[in-house]
């Protein structure tokens, strides 16, 4: 979405199809009022749900809900830096499944819009473009630019191809009715002109060359280049009917919520008066962005966006019916099928009721849901890396941060020493000497000998920081520590993919005898990432190589401080939330585990002698179709990369290849005789199960 049409808190999209780029084949087809499917016009109510938001567990439930609450077709982005984070090496499981996610939005009785792009914008890292794209010699991203669209009309082709391999378009028989390439490149156009009007004309003529069988579409489209016109406008515009458009209202665009800002709302009644006002002036098809927003996970999240994307949107982050938001557009949406035959097959006749009319609306709405506190938390303490350390390498002057890191972590160390001789004249008149450094974003925590000195940070309007002030610095050598932190990618604006990240200079040091020195230009060592992400705190293995703190030795308020604690999850399916709220920029990294003689955490103490059991379930529908890994003893990783430990007992999968295969959910007791035996006698011992569902 483009940043500068979101002033007004809800967007509209409304857009006006003179005529679509199709194939001669396609059942889907339109006329002037409506697309036409398999010779039917319709009204279209549209939601997104984008598949990496949610877990794959979460799919099918999402899909049901979307289906209850009167929606026709489910609209997705395609994420390209998930499904191809390395050049030529593809991913395309959990969370980016995406076939998988198609198909159960076809066997829940939708259609699919599918936005290709492949830029995405979403308030995703990066727009979608996976970083190494960047550094492909001779690109520019977004115009008339040979390795640019060679790289882009590959990764087209390959998700077309993949669709239709699964006969997914709607001429093969499946869901997928609409395409859509390029997104929101209207503005961009205009910013560069001609190659930007050569570039639309070749991704037009890209698209239309793949012969899905189905209408392709681009947004925010303001020239007939392509013979598409997509014009934004917001939710005050009354649509009006045109003898040869199609109205589209495309997306509610309220609850993107920033770092640092207010928790955006929109009350039901409101929405659902805009569309209903929107169908009654002629329009024909809807979307909801988002219908369900989900979360941003991992480090997914665009320049400065939330972790999570709830968007105030019918379906909650978690998957639940927003109400009374969800069912409110329900009832509107049946009341709108209900009228379809005689709404699609005229054109509106206009009323006016007036001027200053008062309509009452609800002002707003409380959701409670039980909440779980009290837990035992243990810290570790992460290093400030001082130099020539492991892991370390120098160049002179500063670097830019993606150009090091090249996005795989968010921390980048930059390092230098300062020599300062006893006979300068702060050592006795107590002036501290003042340190300014200039950073293009999007926070930086400045460390003098290993101390902190202080923290500075951007916000999406302005990422660049600046930390100027004094700081205590001793006779001899001392070190300048600079942790430059990214806070998401750029996703949005003209060249984004140029701006830069990091202590891009100067740095600067006052109050000395010779006066101020630029350091920029010194020799800088460097370090990519942070210690815990070297040791994979993340993981269980990882977590058990370091020592924890807890009790009155626990971190407070320090920084680089990795806390972890352990909790009993709660019987049932419903989705379980952390509300981390109160915390500052990190990660939260979740691994379930079943330990011999496992206690219940609100007192670790085993007061009866029963084992624990491992439940395994499968979402509703589906059943559990094989096992992935089973291992009793010491295994190692996490979902989707477990080992086998040093301990393992042989006969690990065994129950669960008896009691689990062909069922939806089974238990099994979690002890040495049902695994062959003890593994390893007189060691604490765990057990690690991965299944697969179909």
């Amino acid at each position: 979405m483009w940043k500068m049409s979101r002033e007004n808190g809800l967007v509209l999209l409304l857009l006006f199809f003179s005529s679509w780029i199709t194939s001669a084949t396609a059942t889907v087809t339109y006329d002037h009022k409506a697309i036409v499917i398999n010779g039917q016009r319709r009204i279209l109510i549209s939601g997104s749900i984008h598949y990496p938001r949610s877990t794959p567990e979460m799919w099918p439930g999402l899909i049901q809900k979307a289906k209850e609450g009167g929606l026709d077709m489910i609209q997705t982005y395609v994420f390209w830096n998930g499904h191809e984070p390395t050049q030529g090496q593809y991913y395309f499981e959990d969370r980016y499944d995406i076939v998988k996610f198609i198909k159960l939005v076809q066997q829940a009785g939708l259609y699919v819009h599918l936005r290709i792009g492949p830029y995405i914008c979403a308030e995703w890292n990066f727009g979608g473009f996976p970083m190494w794209l960047k550094y492909v010699p001779g690109i520019e991203f977004r115009t008339d630019n040979a390795p640019f669209k060679d790289a882009m009309q590959k990764f087209t082709t390959k998700i077309v191809a993949m669709m239709k391999a699964e006969r997914l378009f709607e001429p093969q028989g499946g869901p997928i009715i609409l395409s859509q390439i390029e997104n929101e490149y209207g503005p961009v156009e205009w910013e560069i002109g001609s190659p930007g009007k050569s570039y639309t004309k070749w991704a037009a003529a890209m698209a239309v060359g793949l012969n899905t069988g189905v209408p392709w579409v681009m947004c925010k489209q303001q020239d007939a280049l392509i013979q598409l016109l997509i014009p934004a406008m917001d939710s005050t515009v009354k649509a009006t009917n045109q003898i040869t458009t199609i109205n589209q209202k495309c997306g509610q665009k309220i609850g993107l919520v920033e770092f640092g800002a207010t928790v955006p709302y929109r009350p039901p009644e409101d929405t659902a008066f805009s569309v209903a006002r929107f169908i009654a002036n002629s329009g024909s098809f809807v979307n909801y962005y988002m219908y369900h927003g989900g979360t941003n996970f991992g480090r997914t999240s665009g320049l400065f966006m939330a972790t999570s994307y709830d968007y105030d949107a019918p379906l909650d982050e978690y998957g639940l019916p927003h109400d009374p938001k969800w069912g409110h557009l329900r009832d509107l949406h049946k009341a709108i099928k209900l009228c379809e035959p005689a709404l699609i097959s005229v054109d509106p006749t206009i009323t006016s009721l007036g001027k200053n009319q008062e309509i009452g609306a609800q002002s707003t709405q409380i959701s409670m849901i039980p909440a779980v506190s009290g837990f035992s938390w243990q810290s570790y303490n992460d290093e400030v890396p001082v130099g020539y350390g492991q892991g370390t390498f120098t160049h002179d002057g500063l670097w830019e941060q993606k150009f090091i890191t090249w996005d795989k972590t968010d921390y980048l160390w930059y390092m230098t020493n300062v020599n300062i001789d006893q006979s300068e004249g702060f050592l006795k008149n107590g002036k501290s000497p003042f340190l300014t450094v200039n950073s293009a974003g999007h926070v930086l925590h400045v460390f003098i000998n290993g101390q902190l000195a202080g923290t500075v940070y951007g916000s999406l309007d302005d990422p660049k920081v600046k930390f100027s002030q004094n700081v205590n610095l001793k006779a001899g050598t001392n070190t300048i520590s600079l942790l430059s932190a990214t806070v998401g990618l750029p996703n949005v604006g003209v060249h984004y993919d140029t701006w830069n990240a990091g202590v891009m200079g100067p740095v600067t040091l006052s109050g000395l005898n010779q006066g101020t020195l630029d350091m920029s230009k010194w020799k800088w060592s460097y370090k990519i990432g942070v210690k815990g992400e070297d040791l994979n705190l993340g993981t269980s293995a990882g977590s058990s190589s370091v020592r924890w703190a807890q009790g009155p030795q626990l971190s407070k308020k320090q920084p680089l401080t990795w806390y972890k604690t352990s909790f009993d999850a709660p019987p049932g399916n419903d989705p379980l939330a952390l509300d981390m709220y109160t915390m500052g920029k990190g990660q939260e990294v979740f691994c379930a585990d079943i330990y011999d003689d496992q206690p219940a955490v609100q007192n670790w103490q085993g007061i009866v002698p029963t084992k624990p059991k491992a439940h395994l379930w499968c979402p509703p529908g589906h059943t559990i179709s094989q096992i992935k890994f089973a291992s009793y003893g010491w295994p190692q990783g996490r979902c989707g990369y477990f080992q086998q430990g040093k301990c393992h007992a042989q006969k690990s999968w065994d129950p669960f290849q008896s009691n689990c295969l062909g069922k939806q959910s089974c238990e099994v007791v979690v002890a040495p005789e049902n695994f062959g035996g003890d593994p390893c006698p007189g060691s604490p011992k765990k057990l690690s199960v991965e299944v697969q569902c179909s």
